[in-house]
């Protein structure tokens, strides 16, 4: 197994810069011409759990002054973002009624305390916000909301269960399971964990518990691996669904099929947990890409609903947006927007298609097949549907394994999660596959449509064993005279692999337990 330190730092580095541009641009210049005369913003310090502070600005509407009953809106910022982050989207909001309070969550920039990745501290941090907004604005106590992108949406969300007084909440690009979004599969997400110890370590001050969590799961450590996955679990709204549920607070998600932080399977699940009322977006891009442009005040569907469902299920507007079909998914192929009543009905009808007989394949060598580069990949795709690619005729069979459905005669549109089921005989206890759903070609060259990781340990040397594995869900459209192929292989940029020097594995499908990828489709 080739050791990531090296490129783990490569990596945060050359990506920091777009994760920080969005805030950059919203930075000192748009704070000095934010005058408290003509805008209503203002720049305070908000004393958070144990007396940290908290820099925060707030945004009330023009004419406020002496008047209450004002819903609150609550922003708590992304990683490594600045304060300012918001402030456009803050005036917006100002101008619809709405005060608005956003701050610097712990850890980073100038507030005060270490990084928590949204623990303890962090809830009560969200509570003391709220007790200062209503003591210190004209905000109504029984009109509270929640927003933010990111590490934002994700204390939104588990606020949701720590504080009754929430009554709506919008989660832009966030998580409801941290421990399955960047190990899922069991495979450490390198370049997104990367990504994530790199901001925090430029923008913040990493608490000693988050640097040993980075340290032990870039190494690899599996004596810890029980305490990350308690770690995450704390972390994860997934775990205090019921708690969200009893509070009632209406949760609207957003997120985009590409993030290659947060995949959209967590949200999926989550969201048919929730029992009160809900939204569920996806979109074409990568992490918060769907949104950034919102931040510079520019026109964004993403933050347009955002108003629209705080301003039903905060100021009462009969707007529609609780009749509309709450699940909202626009197609990667098409970029036209498809409703559905809730998740489960996203792909109709599925295709099975079968992985027949006995392939065998090399480890430790990057077959070609592979889901791209942070960021990068993903935002391609968005912009000029231009996802990755391969040319499957080429790739070595070597150290890929390959199948093919049939020639379509009809377009195919690909909806929610591909799953996979196979049996697999390792020569060793350990190892990593990663599956790859391609859109062929007739010249052969295929586009990516899905994929996901998947680790083993502990296996017995030459003995079968099941894998069932989760493809990251995706809305893409397969033309007509096209074929599906999955590709198998075992080294990917993206990934920590686990294979020992020399392993094999192969991949049978027995008489009583056949291979198969099952692809669900939309009814036509």
């Amino acid at each position: 197994m080739g050791h990531p330190r090296k490129a783990l730092r490569m990596t945060a580095t050359s990506v920091v810069s777009a994760t920080l541009i969005a805030g950059t641009t919203l930075g000192p210049a748009t704070a000095a011409q934010a005058s408290p005369s003509t805008t209503g913003v203002r720049f305070v310090d908000i004393a958070g759990d144990g007396g940290t502070v908290l820099k925060a600005n707030v945004v009330t509407p023009s004419g406020a002054a002496g008047t209450h009953g004002y819903p609150l809106i609550v922003l708590p910022t992304s990683w490594g973002l600045p304060q300012v982050e918001y402030l456009a989207q803050a005036q917006k909001l100002a101008d619809s009624g709405y005060v608005v309070v956003s701050y610097n969550v712990r850890g980073f920039w100038q507030s005060g305390g270490e990084i928590e990745v949204a623990g303890p501290p962090d809830m009560a941090d969200v509570s003391k916000v709220i007790d200062w907004s209503l003591a210190n604005t004209p905000a109504d106590a029984g009109k509270i909301g929640m927003a933010g992108m990111s590490y934002g949406a994700g204390i939104s969300l588990l606020a949701a269960a720590y504080d009754p007084r929430i009554k709506a909440v919008a989660a832009l690009s966030g998580w409801a399971d941290l421990i399955e979004s960047i190990y899922s599969g069991r495979t450490q997400h390198v370049q997104a964990a990367a990504l994530l110890d790199g901001v925090g370590t430029l923008t913040g001050r990493p608490s000693a518990e988050l640097q040993q969590v980075f340290k032990d799961f870039f190494a690899s450590d599996l004596s810890r691996e029980p305490e990350i996955i308690s770690w995450g679990k704390k972390r994860s709204p997934g775990a205090y669904v019921d708690q969200i549920n009893a509070n009632g607070a209406a949760i609207m998600m957003a997120n985009t099929w590409g993030d290659t932080i947060f995949p959209p399977n967590e949200y999926a699940k989550f969201y048919e947990q929730l029992t009160g009322p809900k939204r569920l977006e996806f979109r074409p891009g990568d992490h918060a890409t769907a949104e950034v442009t919102g931040l510079l005040g520019l026109p964004n569907d993403v933050w347009t609903d955002t108003g629209r469902w705080f301003d039903h299920y905060l100021k009462g507007e009969d707007n529609g947006i609780d009749r509309e079909q709450p699940v909202q998914l626009k197609s990667r192929s098409t970029g036209d927007y498809e409703g559905y009543p809730n998740w489960k009905s996203v792909g109709a009808t599925t295709e099975r298609i079968a992985l027949a007989g006995t392939t065998t394949i090399s480890t430790n060598v990057d077959s070609g097949a592979n889901g791209g580069v942070i960021f990068l990949s993903s935002i391609l795709d968005q912009l000029a549907q231009l996802p990755p690619a391969a040319s499957t005729p080429l790739l070595p069979r070597r150290w890929a394994a390959i199948w093919q459905s049939e020639r379509y005669g009809s377009a195919q549109q690909v909806r929610g999660t591909v799953t996979l089921h196979t049996t697999v005989t390792g020569t060793k206890e350990s190892g990593t596959l990663v599956a790859y759903l391609y859109d062929v070609g007739p010249l052969g060259l295929g586009k990516l449509v899905s994929n996901a990781p998947y680790t083993f340990h502990g296996q017995t040397p030459g003995k079968p064993f099941g894998v069932d594995l989760e493809l990251f869900s995706t809305a893409y459209d397969v033309p007509a005279g096209h074929r599906l192929a999955l590709v198998v292989d075992t080294v990917d940029p993206l990934y920590i692999e686990h294979n020992p020097s020399g392993a094999q594995l192969t991949f049978s499908s027995p008489g009583h337990d056949p291979s198969y990828v099952s692809v669900p489709l939309r009814k036509q």
